[in-house]
């Protein structure tokens, strides 16, 4: 078995923590998070470690209450993305702003800690058995000779929908091959009767239900950190002073290599729901679809790590 990575991106989630990691809103029977069904998936699927990218300021709480869990089935490592890691040149650009700096710089400031081919995922959003085992016997059993490749799992915009409101997804265009061609951030989608229709500004558009789309779930290697770094100097030294909200975000960022031939993206696919919490209203889905996971025998009820072999 080749090694590969999971990584983790947890620094988003401290707006929600409160007082502690405790507020995290717990979807299992026995108040499991989304996160710990994710990097169960992924040691059953033959991932040997993972990558939590958190605030520095939440590293104690969420050692605590999240980390210790996984340490006896899986090594354990933190990375840490704050707002002020940027070249010294560029920080006039800290003057007012209140976030730090997207996906793009997330996983940057995995660099040091990351030592194998990795996958990359959001904290509390539910990918699905299938995902795992895709990219793990992508980055472990698939090289490209040419040029660098890269993997996106794709799943079924049907499966991705909310029933408390819109949603934003990227809508990919995919060749007969398998290839990743275009993605297109879509705003405004839902589901209306038995259409899927996306909310424009010049009219709404029907979309197939069956469009393959990406959530944010990518197979990248070590030689990725090197285009990241470049690339985010390049995005510090084209903002414009005052600008607080620019982001250096990983799907714009590959949308970019790709259309200049810089890589390529294999998508595989994923016919498993996704889910996350969107909408407030959405945590009871989650649980319920949980629960019925539960049911079907692909978690144990208490998502107990001894479970793990």
């Amino acid at each position: 078995m080749g090694r590969a990575t999971l990584v983790v991106m947890a620094a988003g989630l401290g707006s929600r923590f409160g007082e502690g990691i405790k507020q995290l809103e717990p979807v299992g029977p026995n108040g499991e998070i989304i996160m710990e069904y994710s990097v169960y998936d992924a040691i059953e699927a033959g991932f040997d470690k993972v990558v939590f990218v958190i605030r520095k300021d939440l590293e104690k709480d969420f050692k605590r209450v999240i980390g210790r869990k996984f340490e006896e089935k899986i090594e354990v490592a933190y990375a840490y993305q704050e707002m002020q890691d940027i070249p010294e040149k560029y920080k006039n650009l800290l003057e007012g702003r209140q976030k730090p700096w997207g996906t793009g710089q997330a996983i940057l400031s995995c660099k040091d800690v990351v030592d194998s081919p990795f996958v990359v995922i959001n904290a509390d959003d539910y990918y699905g058995k299938q995902a795992y085992k895709e990219t793990y016997r992508y980055l472990t059993e698939e090289t490209s000779e040419e040029g660098m490749e890269i993997c996106m799992v794709g799943f079924v915009l049907k499966n991705t929908l909310s029933e408390n409101g819109t949603v934003t997804r990227g809508i990919c265009r995919v060749n007969g091959e398998k290839m990743l061609e275009e993605i297109v951030e879509t705003r405004g989608i839902e589901k209306c009767g038995q259409k899927v229709i996306a909310h424009k500004a010049g009219g709404d558009e029907i979309i197939d239900e069956d469009s393959p789309v990406s959530m944010n779930m990518w197979g990248l290697r070590q030689e990725f950190f090197d285009i990241l770094e470049n690339g985010f100097d390049d995005f510090l030294s084209r903002i414009v002073p005052g600008d607080v909200t620019a982001e250096y975000l990983l799907p714009t960022i590959i949308g970019g290599l790709l259309k200049e031939k810089k890589i390529s993206v294999k998508v595989l696919e994923s016919g498993d729901r996704w889910f996350g919490v969107t909408y407030k209203e959405d945590k009871e889905g989650v649980a319920a679809s949980i629960r019925e996971l539960v049911q079907e025998g692909a978690y144990p009820a208490g998502l107990s790590w001894g479970q793990l072999e």
